[in-house]
């Protein structure tokens, strides 16, 4: 559990329809953080693909798809994804999440962040996680603060997020210093 009545949980391929749902109705909150999307992403069959290659993707070890889902009702109310894992010498991994327009403000993003950083070190032996936030979306960036994360650089243009290359703001948290 996250907080009451909310837990992190693997994604799966049952999630489909519950995504398309949560992410249609929050293409508005969602816009200004987003790449350009077409519109079969918004769709129970879209969203089934992208889990299909997501699952794919876990079990080549390269990826870690999580939901937020709300206990009572099953409701997706968000999503992490710890992408780009590299082991060797790096051991590292990209986060990222977002969380329904309606739940924001109650922690989940920050404990959602925290439990991944968690099975990252604990249970995928990950030595780091880094992040990327627009410049302006400061509720990201106090989310990735409040759990740990570091600011190391701005890149300019590095996604093309809402119709535009836009600068991002590249942070990383160190889980451990072991071998």
């Amino acid at each position: 559990m996250m907080t009451e009545g909310i837990r992190l949980r693997p994604v799966e391929l049952s999630d489909a329809e519950g995504l398309a749902t949560t992410l249609n109705s929050n293409r508005e909150h969602l816009g200004p953080w987003d790449p350009d999307r077409p519109e079969s992403f918004y769709t129970e069959d879209g969203q089934r693909e992208r889990i299909r290659v997501s699952l794919a993707e876990r079990d080549a070890g390269r990826l870690m798809p999580w939901v937020l889902e709300e206990t009572a009702t099953g409701r997706i109310v968000g999503s992490v994804t710890l992408n780009n894992i590299i082991l060797g010498p790096l051991c590292s991994g990209v986060l990222g999440y977002w969380v329904d327009a309606g739940f924001t403000g109650r922690g989940l993003a920050s404990g959602a962040v925290e439990e991944v950083c968690r099975i990252a070190r604990d249970e995928l032996g990950l030595h780091r996680i880094e992040a990327g936030t627009l410049l302006d979306n400061v509720a990201s960036q106090r989310v990735l603060a409040k759990c740990g994360f570091e600011t190391y650089g701005v890149v300019p243009r590095y996604l093309h997020i809402n119709g535009a290359w836009r600068d991002n703001r590249l942070f990383q948290r160190i889980l451990h210093d072991r071998d």
